[in-house]
């Protein structure tokens, strides 16, 4: 359904698909992070998704008046996995919140592969 927000001069609907789009652009600029994952594994080989893809890597949860984002990411090889999940979690809340007005409570990071950066 999304997130309904009424104020005087009208009322906004930002649904969840957008909300995806936004968190999987946002981390995908992120240094370390090779792609973003197909929430399905075949063969245990995750998928990696191209640019028109980025919400398919991403699930909103909205309950109330917070947001859970739960992004399946592929990291580049030889870099500190803790720390690009950790850049990838600050700057999706903070795009996300800044861009939708939204409270984001959660951001879960879901390493779904290691690819060598090209």
């Amino acid at each position: 359904m999304g997130k309904e927000i009424i104020n005087h001069l009208g009322k906004i609907e930002i649904s969840e698909e957008v909300i995806s789009t936004i968190a999987g652009a946002t981390a995908v600029e992120c240094y370390g992070l090779v792609g973003m994952a197909s929430r399905k594994i075949t063969d245990g080989v995750a998928d990696l998704l191209g640019r028109e893809n980025l919400a398919r890597g991403v699930v909103v949860t909205v309950k109330d008046n917070e947001v859970v984002i739960d992004l399946y990411i592929i990291v580049g090889y030889g870099v500190k996995i803790s720390e690009v999940a950790a850049s990838v979690m600050e700057r999706v809340r903070y795009t996300t919140e800044k861009l939708t007005g939204l409270n984001v409570s959660q951001v879960n990071v879901n390493v779904k592969g290691v690819r060598v950066l090209e």
